[in-house]
C-alpha cells in the first residue's frame, strides 16, 4: 500500500508532535487524521477506520495500552507505538497485546514514515488471485471474499489472511509460532501466540455451523491447527 491511499491516525496528547507528524506524513503522501486522547482515538476509528494507528503510550490521564486493547478487541488495524526511553516494560506488553512496531521518543519523523510504510507492506501483502472452493466454503483471495453456502461472511483483514493461508495448504498442520511468522510476520518473541488461538476462534465462529465441533479449522491437540478440505 502506498502512502497516497493509506489513512494514518496519529494519537498523541502533545500538540507539537501531532502538528509535526501531520505535516511530515502528509508530505510523504499519507492521509492523516489526529486525536489527542483515548476518547478521540476510539471515536475516530469508529467513524472512519484508518489503515494504521500511531499511538502514544502516555495520553495525559489515559493509558495508551487501554486504547491498544480496545483496537485489538474489534479489529486488526496495524499499530505503531510511541514510547518513552524508560518504558521498556510497556513496550514489551504493547507488543504482546498486538502492536506491530514501536519507536522511542525522541524519534525521527522520517524513520516513523519509513516504519509506517514497512508495516503496511507486511500487513497487506499483495499476491496473485486464487479462488479456493471447498463445496459450501468459497474463498477468493483476489476480492478477499468468503462465502458459506452462498452467503457472504465478513472477516477482518487478519482473519481472512489466516483462513486463506491455511486453506491454501489443506491438511497441513501449523503450530501457533508458524502461523505468527507466516500470517502476522511476527514471532512469539514479539507477540503472544494466544492471538493465533483467538483468531482461530473468531474465524470458526463466523464460518462453522458448530464452532465447538469445527468442520474446516480443526485442532491437532498439542501441535496446532489444520484446514480440512
Amino acid at each position: 500500500m502506498s502512502g497516497e491511499d493509506a489513512l494514518i491516525l496519529v494519537v498523541d496528547d502533545d500538540d507539537e508532535i501531532r502538528t509535526l507528524l501531520a505535516r511530515t506524513l502528509g508530505a510523504d503522501g499519507f492521509k492523516v487524521t489526529l486525536a489527542a486522547d483515548a476518547a478521540g482515538a476510539v471515536s475516530a476509528i469508529a467513524s472512519r477506520p484508518p489503515d494504521l494507528v500511531v499511538l502514544d503510550l502516555v495520553l495525559g490521564g489515559d493509558d495508551g495500552l487501554d486504547v491498544l486493547g480496545s483496537i485489538r478487541r474489534t479489529n486488526d488495524i496495524p499499530v505503531i507505538l510511541l514510547t518513552g526511553k524508560g518504558a521498556e516494560g510497556d513496550r514489551v506488553l504493547g507488543l504482546k497485546l498486538g502492536a506491530d512496531d514501536y519507536l522511542v521518543k525522541p524519534f525521527s519523523p522520517a524513520e516513523l514514515s519509513a516504519r509506517i510504510s514497512s508495516v503496511l507492506r507486511r500487513s497487506r501483502p499483495v499476491g496473485t488471485r486464487t479462488v479456493l472452493d471447498f463445496g459450501e466454503l468459497h474463498i477468493d483471495t483476489g476480492t478477499r471474499e468468503v462465502r458459506v453456502d452462498g452467503e457472504p461472511i465478513t472477516l477482518t483483514a487478519r482473519e481472512f489472511d489466516l483462513l486463506a493461508f491455511m486453506a491454501a495448504s489443506p491438511r497441513q498442520v501449523f503450530g501457533r509460532d508458524q502461523l505468527l511468522q507466516r500470517v502476522w510476520s511476527s514471532s512469539s518473541d514479539w507477540q503472544d501466540p494466544a492471538t493465533v488461538t483467538e483468531h482461530v476462534r473468531r474465524v470458526r465462529r463466523k464460518i462453522e455451523a458448530d464452532p465447538d465441533r469445527p468442520r474446516w479449522l480443526t485442532t491437532v491437540r498439542g501441535v496446532g491447527y489444520r484446514f480440512e478440505p
